[in-house]
């Protein structure tokens, strides 16, 4: 049996009179918890007031299917009363570090006591409260560690096509290069004339004009393709597929080849196909580089994308453009949306640039996406619209997702408040939104929702003309 002697180690207690505390005592129920033992799961309904007069207890909370440890009770201490008092499921995971002893009191004796007593009504909230404040500042932590993790696997993702083409591009290059220079010094021992040889660089100089400004459809890339593959067939050329594409790349017409190659139909030398290889490894050799090039451009762009959002080598607050923002977001959200995600763009081009905090500022557009796309489960139209009037801006993000069940749409930006699983959601995604835009920034946010539409507006103050 509890004895008043370990109930008034806690300082809560201590404000209670003889008589509740030994009401207390009569009342509490003795819990044996071996080592290793859970006492209460994350997602487990509130149960009553835990007091701990032996052993520790270590407090995990599952991350992306991961226990983190964020803490530990250990005797003499008192726990549970977060539930109790918020009626929201347990926040943590308590599992026995050693052999514990530990008494429980029921809800509504707790609740019970509360009431009666004001200075222990006061204690407990304030350790209640201190307690919610570290519980929130390690999720937040981890909330940005895991946003910033999310974003680098998205951003891994997408550098990792341009630079494996880079890698390619430059891996083939020096063998083609080595081929065309090879060729060069065969054809320069034959003497060619000076005009032919300005034919063969005209010809090649305007497919190198061809390739690198996309002069050329693909349904006429097609049908030029396969005429090449026949004249090439008829000239006697092996392998004759290999050198279409890239003649149909660079423009060719037969008749072009008809009249360069009129000259080599009867040599018994290498020279017979060369002029042929050459212009096709030529053309070859451009495309490697220009897409060589738009891979180099694309990294460019996702580096610099990702050092905008994150402001860095910036202030703390500044200047800040919201559809650069918004891009940058999108840009490393660009993952997410190949499979059946359509983004439409509503910008108002005489938006004015806004003072604010901009890496806290994207953080607001990562949370509002992300969960967009998680509504929409892969599939959907996300529209993004901007205006701006009686100096605010207004940035709608719009899903064609499930919507918010009416039920609970007054509950969405409260702390740790969640509709996901276990070890999926905080619960702080939008509350953390709701802080920043309101407390940080001095906006305003609100939101309509029903099935099929939901629309999160975003009103931010414009600086003073």
């Amino acid at each position: 049996m509890l004895c008043i002697e370990e109930l008034i180690n806690l300082d809560p207690f201590q404000r209670l009179p003889q008589d509740r505390l030994e009401w207390v005592c009569d009342r509490a129920q003795t819990v044996e918890l071996p080592a290793g033992e859970v006492l209460l799961h994350e997602g487990d309904p509130g149960r009553g007031l835990f007091i701990l007069v032996k052993g520790k207890i270590k407090l995990t909370r599952r991350t992306e299917g991961v226990e983190i440890p964020i803490g530990q009770h250990e005797a003499p201490s008192f726990f549970g009363e977060i539930p109790v008092l918020t009626d929201e499921p347990v926040p943590v995971t308590m599992r026995a570090l050693t052999d514990c002893n530990l008494y429980e009191i029921k809800a509504e004796d707790f609740r019970k006591l509360l009431h009666e007593c004001r200075d222990f009504e006061r204690m407990v909230f304030r350790i209640m409260e201190r307690r919610l404040r570290g519980l929130e500042s390690f999720i937040r932590g981890r909330e940005k560690m895991a946003a910033l993790g999310t974003l680098a696997a998205g951003l891994a993702h997408e550098l990792n096509n341009p630079a494996s083409a880079l890698v390619r591009t430059l891996g083939e290059m020096p063998a083609a290069i080595l081929e065309l220079q090879r060729m060069n010094l065969v054809y320069g021992q034959r003497n060619v004339e000076e005009a032919h040889t300005q034919d063969w660089l005209r010809l090649r100089d305007q497919g190198y004009d061809v390739i690198l400004n996309n002069r050329l459809d693909p349904v006429t890339l097609s049908d030029r393709e396969a005429v090449l593959l026949d004249w090439l067939e008829d000239y006697g050329v092996k392998q004759a597929w290999k050198l279409a594409e890239p003649l149909a790349e660079g423009g060719i017409e037969v008749e072009a080849l008809d009249q360069m190659m009129e000259r080599w139909r009867n040599d018994n030398t290498e020279l017979r196909e060369m002029g042929l290889h050459w212009l096709s490894l030529s053309f070859e050799v451009m495309s490697m580089i220009k897409h060589g090039l738009r891979g180099a451009e694309r990294i460019s762009e996702l580096v610099q994308a990702m050092k905008s959002y994150s402001y860095l080598d910036q202030g703390i607050q500044q200047e800040v453009n919201i559809h650069q923002g918004l891009e940058d977001t999108l840009r490393l959200f660009a993952h997410k949306f190949k499979y059946g995600i359509q983004v439409q763009r509503n910008y108002d081009q005489h938006l004015p640039k806004i003072i604010a905090y901009g890496s806290e500022l994207n953080q607001v557009w990562t949370n509002l996406i992300d969960n967009a796309i998680d509504a929409m489960d892969g599939k959907g139209l996300l529209e993004i619209t901007t205006w701006h009037c009686d100096r605010f801006a207004h940035i709608d993000i719009i899903d064609s997702g499930s919507g918010i069940p009416p039920e609970i749409q007054t509950r969405i930006f409260e702390p740790f408040f969640t509709t996901k699983s276990v070890g999926r959601g905080s619960g702080l995604g939008l509350e953390t939104v709701r802080r920043i835009v309101e407390n940080r920034h001095h906006g305003t946010l609100s939101f309509e929702s029903q099935l099929g539409r939901t629309c999160f507006t975003i009103c931010l103050p414009l600086p003073n003309p």
